[in-house]
């Protein structure tokens, strides 16, 4: 056989393969917020439950060993558990410290400092849980600096300190965390956080450390609306400045729209990264039918984040050894 129709060939069997491999949205139901993290030898997938604020009582996770096949581990938390939560129990964010996990959500979704509600931390002996209240009250229960307090994420800089980076209402505030997670660690100034927000700045924070630069992502527009999407910025330190780069997901009109408030995992040892996040498909228009889905993060020479292409496809089997 000629050269040429082998390679014909394989072009024809890959892109087949291609074609069949439907692993977005990676779970079913309708699901937002996903953070993804790697636990116990294992992927994980830590969402918001999306339905009406009311019915947002609970948390479920998801496990897998290989990013397409899923295990659903149901009501890890809910509001039996957290005595002052009543609703809208929003955006997880999960680390592990000396054995133990440790599991910052937002609940209520307080409008003023006279509501009780914000941010709080449980804690378990498995990335599953049953997850327990860590403090029997909120967190962070107050707006500082204009931050609503939502959309928490826990983030563990490269000495070893812990930061809680959190912020609706179009402000951003990072805070140190002390030793046991029950409370922060003023600054300098005595102040117990600093406001990082960048330009276009409205949600959703995360951040990762790549090659010694920081990674600050976030995202824009309305959660309900097809311009829902996320950008970054980089800097030396977790404090920036953080100058607005680019926008790097958003949504594709031929796919889904709404494409936003997301988390990326990293695989340990390689510079292969994939960005978690929620989209809604182009059946749906109520703002609640949003899915989970993954794809691949890539990077240039420099250093910039590539614009992220999403897909029905979403990525192939990583086994984590």
């Amino acid at each position: 056989m000629r050269p040429s129709i082998i390679v014909l060939l394989s072009f024809l069997f890959c892109t087949s393969l291609l074609q069949a491999q439907k692993n977005n949205p990676v779970f079913k139901g309708w699901y937002a917020d996903p953070e993804g993290s790697i636990l116990a030898n294992k992927y994980w997938v830590f969402p918001t439950f999306s339905a009406p604020y009311n019915q947002q009582v609970f948390m479920d996770a998801f496990s897998s060993p290989d990013l397409v096949n899923w295990t659903k581990h149901p009501h890890i938390i809910d509001t039996a558990s957290i005595k002052w939560a009543k609703r809208a129990m929003w955006a997880p964010s999960i680390i592990e410290k000396k054995g133990k996990y440790y599991f910052f959500f937002g609940a209520n979704d307080i409008q003023s400092d006279h509501e009780i509600g914000g941010i709080g931390v449980a804690v378990a002996d498995k990335p599953e849980g049953p997850y327990k209240d860590h403090l029997g009250k909120p967190l962070i229960d107050r707006f500082y600096n204009g931050a609503q307090p939502i959309d928490q994420f826990v983030f563990k800089d490269a000495d070893g300190q812990h930061y809680l980076i959190y912020g609706g209402w179009r402000h951003c505030n990072i805070g140190k965390l002390n030793e046991n997670f029950t409370g922060f660690i003023p600054f300098a100034d005595g102040s117990l956080f600093k406001e990082i927000t960048p330009k276009g700045y409205v949600e959703g924070p995360f951040m990762f450390i790549r090659n010694g630069k920081y990674y600050f992502m976030w995202s824009e527009g309305g959660w309900t609306g097809p311009d829902y999407s996320v950008a970054y910025a980089m800097a030396d330190s977790p404090f920036g400045p953080f100058e607005r780069i680019d926008k790097i997901l958003q949504q594709d009109p031929t796919i889904a729209t709404g494409a936003g408030h997301h988390s990326v995992i990293k695989i340990p040892t390689k510079d292969e990264w994939y960005i978690v996040y929620h989209r809604r498909p182009l059946t749906e228009t109520d703002g609640n039918s949003r899915e989970t889905c993954i794809d691949h993060m890539y990077f240039d020479e420099k250093g910039l984040i590539k614009k992220v292409i999403i897909t029905k496809e979403g990525v192939e089997k990583s086994l984590l050894k």
